[in-house]
């Protein structure tokens, strides 16, 4: 039996910011926690643990704003070119995070998801996930999505091998692709587009993250380290996010 979320409330949150405006989706690429332990003298999965708490004030704060869904950028397909022990150590993390955050996701109604190549991922780190999953999926809140062993490229690339595979065994007809086609067979054909995307620690670069669902994205980028990101942080990119227009190659007002 699946949990109701408890009615949104941004009009208490951030009155200067009509409920419209509101994204119903956002995506964060997640940046800085090496350079936030490095800048303490600490090494750098320090950072990574700190990150949790960013972690799950973004998520609480944008379920209690009525965000729709909400997509972290965790892990990446080049990720795994880190050193070793830092790698197991996130794969470590991960799993914790699967398992310790079920009561929070559950006190809020959130459908946890994933994806990427996770499949790829260690059988317990994996085995985690899987389950939070599964004790989340009849909740009727916000999806929180982690993209994991996630590339951009790899998604629109194994799309484009499903629809091959499709065509060659007469299921579809290849002069019947089209964009509906290809969107069907990504990670999560049921993802809305992306409307607001977050970069934190002042990169200017998507990084290879949700390249076909930020086609008409607004960007945010903010200097501060992930590690460090909070709600006035979160409200901010919404407020800059509610000031944009949003054309989508029209014209205002045409």
């Amino acid at each position: 039996m699946g949990r109701d979320p408890p009615a949104p409330t941004p009009e208490r949150i951030l009155p200067d910011v009509p409920v419209a405006k509101i994204p119903a989706s956002i995506g964060i690429i997640m940046d800085g926690n090496g350079r936030w332990a490095r800048r303490l003298g600490w090494e750098r999965i320090k950072g990574h643990t700190a990150g949790i708490d960013s972690v799950r004030e973004a998520a609480q704060e944008c379920a209690r704003l009525g965000v729709k869904e909400l997509t972290l950028y965790a892990f990446s397909v080049e990720n795994w070119k880190r050193p070793r022990p830092e790698v197991e150590y996130l794969m470590t993390l991960l799993r914790r995070f699967a398992e310790d955050e079920r009561p929070e996701i559950d006190a809020n109604a959130i459908r946890f998801t994933t994806i990427g190549r996770v499949s790829e991922l260690p059988e317990a780190t994996l085995s985690a996930l899987r389950e939070t999953e599964r004790l989340s999926a009849a909740n009727r809140g916000m999806v929180l999505r982690l993209a994991l062993n996630y590339g951009g490229r790899a998604e629109l690339a194994d799309a484009a091998r499903a629809l091959a595979a499709d065509a060659a065994a007469g299921r579809i007809d290849p002069s019947k692709i089209d964009e509906a086609a290809l969107a069907a067979r990504l990670y999560d054909p049921a993802m809305r587009d992306v409307d607001l995307m977050i970069r934190t620690a002042g990169e200017m670069r998507v990084s290879n993250f949700l390249l076909w669902q930020i086609s008409y994205a607004e960007i945010h980028v903010t200097p501060v380290l992930w590690p460090e990101f909070r709600k006035p942080h979160l409200h901010a990119a919404i407020r800059d996010f509610a000031k944009r227009e949003r054309r989508f190659g029209g014209l205002v007002g045409a």
